[in-house]
């Protein structure tokens, strides 16, 4: 991340320059989905994480990878930036496509047969609650 000088500047946050977390240690999801996620080639980059209020990360996530049914303590909106997934009530999202879950809503999803990328954007710091 990018800080402008001043405090009430523009916060950047250039991709290529955030490294892919040890996911271990800063595990904001159950540790048997972050092993999973290991193990399959799931990744994320944390984007802002607090800053004017934002809580976001970019994930990349490889064919056929599905997250459990789980919920959230904040509402969340993501938006997928490639690829597609089918979710848990059986809606698909295509590129450029969004959803906004509300906060303690139970949802899963897998990606599409390209995998898919996209981005989470909350309000808060959340935890996961698997269902």
């Amino acid at each position: 991340m990018t800080d402008h000088p001043m405090s009430d500047g523009p916060s950047y946050f250039v991709l290529d320059e955030i490294e892919w977390p040890d996911e271990r240690r800063a595990a904001t999801a159950p540790l048997e989905l972050v092993e999973q996620a290991e193990r399959l080639g799931a990744r994320r980059k944390f984007l802002a994480q607090g800053e004017g209020g934002f809580f976001s990360q970019y994930s990349d996530f490889p064919p056929g990878y599905a997250v459990p049914r789980h919920s959230h303590d904040h509402d969340e909106l993501i938006l997928l930036l490639d690829g597609s997934c089918t979710m848990s009530d059986g809606q698909v999202l295509q590129r450029h496509d969004s959803v906004v879950l509300r906060a303690g809503a139970e949802y899963g999803f897998t990606a599409g047969e390209d995998g898919m990328v996209f981005v989470t954007i909350r309000g808060g710091r959340s935890g996961t609650a698997l269902a």
